[in-house]
């Protein structure tokens, strides 16, 4: 049994996956202390998780056969997250998995659904990352994952403030986004490189760690 400590559960489950070379979805994990701030800064604790495999006999082939279908990978997938639910404390269920054009899109949803996303879609970019980084490197597939429409609301949300950056690049050649955050930089990102393929368009870090989006004329455009 492996014991890990970490400043927030997400992260430990990320470090035991690391350290027994695995998958969270395929890990046995028990949470010894959830994390705490404490109070003004003191008694703050780390979340403490112990993991082991499920299977060890599993883990040792845990690759993606070359020769899986996209049935059989969608099918292991499914079997994946409804494992990975079930174990959570948040009444969701998947409602169907299907890949496309190299991608898996993953659809929950359930009573819980508004919990698991969480103030300002935090626990959402959890489980995405969690998802991705356990689809990318077994099945090299990337994803998009839906909960409760929380992506398509953020995605319809966008796309109306990008109209007028829109407008702005139209009139001058050149526009900035407001500070966004996580999955707003990618929607936003993906949005503008493919309205402006010829164009610059690029994250900017400013120095607060906040992100905005520019896009000008210069033809040299640099891949984030």
């Amino acid at each position: 049994m492996l014991r890990v400590n970490a400043s927030t559960l997400e992260e430990a489950y990320t470090k035991a996956s690391k350290e027994l070379n695995c998958s969270i979805v395929e890990l046995d994990i028990t949470v010894v202390q959830n994390p705490s701030k404490g109070f003004l800064g003191m008694f703050a604790k780390e979340a403490i998780v112990e993991a082991r495999h499920k299977n060890k006999k599993n883990i040792q082939h845990s690759k993606s056969n070359s020769s899986d279908t996209n049935d059989d990978i969608q099918n292991k997938i499914s079997i994946g997250i409804t494992n990975f639910l079930d174990k959570s404390c948040y009444n969701l269920e998947l409602i169907k998995v299907d890949i496309e054009d190299g991608i898996v899109n993953i659809f929950i949803d359930g009573e819980d659904a508004a919990l698991m996303i969480g103030k300002e879609g935090y626990r959402y970019k959890a489980l995405s990352y969690i998802l991705h980084n356990w689809i990318k490197i077994k099945y090299k597939l990337s994803i998009t994952l839906e909960i409760a429409q929380f992506l398509q609301n953020q995605k319809d949300g966008i796309g109306n403030y990008l109209i007028g950056i829109k407008e702005k690049v139209s009139e001058n050649g050149r526009a900035q986004t407001k500070p966004l955050d996580g999955i707003l930089v990618k929607i936003a990102l993906e949005e503008l490189r493919r309205e402006y393929p010829d164009m610059y368009v690029a994250i900017k870090s400013l120095k607060d760690g906040r992100k905005i989006i520019v896009v000008n004329q210069s033809r040299n455009r640099k891949e984030q």
